[in-house]
């Protein structure tokens, strides 16, 4: 019988409480209060907020920033409330999906195809700044051609600028989460 051995980085919850927001990470004792209120949890058994802050203790980088469910939660924040430190897990999300992005274990299409990002169709814009005005994070911007640009890296993926553009030239893919819960329901 052989024994599995685990790829872990000593250093990688370091890592995260390095990144904004990664900090919380600190406050949380893993009570499990957030697992119980994360509407994701309940939808997606394999999501569980416990576990994945458990993995980055444990140092389990690869696991985590490779794996899809880095991308399901959807940062509405019902872990918040429940948690007796105030801890933020959409927040410690928000970290890991920026490591993950700094340390190429995804690429700014990937993020694109994953629903993770809205992306211009520069055929289709017409700049008529509707997307800048509307994104209350002021992430689209008008680059140097005078077209809408949304930095991928940056973007919520909230579907505002999707919804408001009149030339219907903003495009954000379905979520990991909303693809499972769609095969589920079919």
């Amino acid at each position: 019988m052989s024994k599995k051995t685990m790829d872990t980085n000593p250093g990688f919850s370091g890592e995260v409480i390095k990144q904004p927001g990664g900090a919380h990470l600190n406050a949380c004792f893993s009570c499990g209060a957030c697992s119980g209120a994360c509407p994701v949890s309940q939808a997606i058994p394999e999501f569980d907020p416990r576990k994945i802050i458990h993995m980055i203790r444990m140092g389990l980088e690869e696991r985590i920033l490779g794996s899809d469910l880095l991308w399901y939660c959807s940062g509405c924040r019902s872990c918040v409330p429940v948690c007796p430190q105030e801890v933020s897990f959409a927040d410690i999300m928000g970290a890991l999906a920026k490591l993950a992005v700094k340390k190429n274990y995804i690429t700014p299409e990937q993020l694109v195809e994953k629903g993770q990002a809205a992306e211009v169709q520069r055929d289709l814009c017409v700049s008529c700044l509707t997307c800048v005005r509307v994104c209350p994070w002021d992430i689209p911007k008008i680059d140097a051609g005078g077209y809408a640009h949304i930095d991928v890296e940056a973007c919520r993926a909230c579907g505002i600028c999707v919804a408001e553009c009149p030339a219907q030239a903003i495009v954000l893919h379905e979520s990991e989460d909303e693809r499972m819960l769609s095969a589920c329901s079919a």
